[in-house]
């Protein structure tokens, strides 16, 4: 891919946890969107898939979503710092909700032509307790995921 204007990347999402996995996955699609002329989308969920919802401990839940803004915005901040390096236009994005869901939604909504993740390659039990968003997001998704690991 030399940039030209056959290339199929237009819109390239990344999403990111702020993972050593998450970084290394933004690392791939910032030089693949700098080869394709293409803008990146970034994008952080604040997971509320095991939101607590009992009063007792709601404060505690306020604190836990402010920590992970928090660290959704460290984690946007280094793709950003990445886009600025590269000469590629970032546009940031934070939602609530189930991190695929989100991820899935996000691409459809905004036309992206290829999604970015990061895996931290969880088998047997692990996996099947935690589930794995990227592959939620490579089984649902209509485009081409990069799925690093």
């Amino acid at each position: 891919m030399d940039g030209t204007e056959g290339s199929h990347f237009k819109r390239v999402l990344i999403a990111t946890d702020g993972s050593e996995n998450a970084e290394k996955a933004a690392s791939y699609g910032m030089y693949l969107a700098k080869a394709a002329c293409a803008e990146v989308h970034v994008l952080y969920v604040i997971s509320t898939q095991h939101a607590v919802t009992t009063r007792t401990v709601k404060s505690w839940s306020e604190g836990l979503e402010e920590y992970l803004k928090d660290k959704g915005r460290v984690a946007i901040g280094n793709v950003e710092k990445m886009g600025e390096e590269a000469g590629v236009k970032v546009k940031s994005v934070f939602l609530k909700g189930i991190p695929a869901d989100k991820i899935l939604e996000y691409a459809r909504e905004n036309n992206i032509d290829l999604i970015v993740v990061g895996t931290h390659g969880l088998t047997g039990i692990k996996k099947f307790l935690i589930g794995s968003i990227a592959e939620k997001v490579v089984r649902h998704s209509r485009v081409p995921v990069m799925v690093i690991r």
